[in-house]
């Protein structure tokens, strides 16, 4: 159910992309965002690990730097019957993760700086187990898929914009745009594309939680770190952090940003997701 919701979704971004292209350039502008769409699902799909890590400065890391991470993940990986994915590290003191890539086995895991120092051994088994569940349920590519047709629609709308402001754009037949088409591609459309992310992560983080919680063992933990990593996150935000990528980390990294980038946060509400965990908890621990 939730993969036929998720093909829903990104069909609709794919649909307001070419009708933006409509009213940018008429019917040719529609079929070019149409093909543009084609190449843009079709190249991320083979390079959404390299896209994710690129915006963020990952660097690879081996076991011979972090033996007490790698073995980590190994005991976990094991307990979920997964490959071992590739591991990074952001160079930043803000802590967060996130998890990329197509499928299991060509999948890595992101970790800053910043959680390696503040999340004790259980604590951060539960940040990973939950990654490990978004590579399981192949997230990670969902979103990231998301992600580069929302930023399409946001570079068009600003487009639009400009078209506006010096009298809207002609069609191959030499029609002027409607204003109002215009309009609300200027307005509604980076909206629209912004509602449907925030529906695609938002169900996909409880998920997550759930199943990461199964993984490790240890929902507490878990709830434990959500709570460190939000305090944190509304403390300062994170560098080069996006709208169209917040998706992608455990915690929102724009949380403290304020405004109306936490009136559309793709995450649910921290306190939300830790009291599901402890539901979670209290019902492993009736058995």
């Amino acid at each position: 159910m939730n993969r036929v919701k998720s093909v829903m979704l990104l069909t609709l971004l794919s649909v307001i992309l070419m009708a933006i292209g409509g009213v940018v350039g008429g019917r040719s502008g529609a079929f070019t965002m149409l093909l543009i769409s084609f190449a843009m699902n079709f190249y991320t799909y083979w390079n959404c690990d390299k896209m994710a890590l690129r915006a963020y400065n990952a660097q690879p890391l081996s076991e011979s730097d972090v033996p007490e991470l790698y073995q980590l993940v190994r005991e976990l990986t094991e307990k979920a019957h997964m490959p071992m994915p590739r591991l990074y590290v952001i160079p930043t003191d803000v802590p967060n993760a996130f998890a990329t890539g197509r499928n299991e086995n060509h999948a890595a895991v992101a970790v800053t700086e910043g959680i390696l120092s503040m999340l004790d051994r259980d604590e951060l088994a539960g940040v990973l187990s939950h990654e490990l569940s978004h590579i399981r349920h192949r997230d990670t590519l969902i979103m990231t898929l998301a992600a580069s047709i929302a930023t399409a629609i946001s570079y068009i709308a600003n487009a639009a914009q400009w078209l506006a402001i010096f009298g809207g754009a002609r069609d191959e037949e030499g029609r002027s745009s409607n204003p109002i088409a215009l309009l609300v591609t200027i307005v509604v459309a980076p909206l629209a594309a912004t509602l449907i992310q925030l529906a695609l992560s938002r169900s996909r983080e409880f998920m997550a939680d759930a199943s990461g919680a199964a993984i490790s063992g240890k929902p507490l933990a878990l709830a434990s770190a959500l709570l460190k990593l939000d305090a944190y996150a509304h403390h300062k935000v994170m560098a080069d952090a996006t709208p169209a990528t917040s998706g992608l980390f455990i915690i929102n990294p724009l949380a403290g940003a304020g405004g109306v980038a936490n009136l559309f946060s793709t995450h649910p509400s921290t306190e939300e997701r830790v009291e599901k965990l402890r539901e979670i908890a209290a019902q492993m621990h009736s058995f």
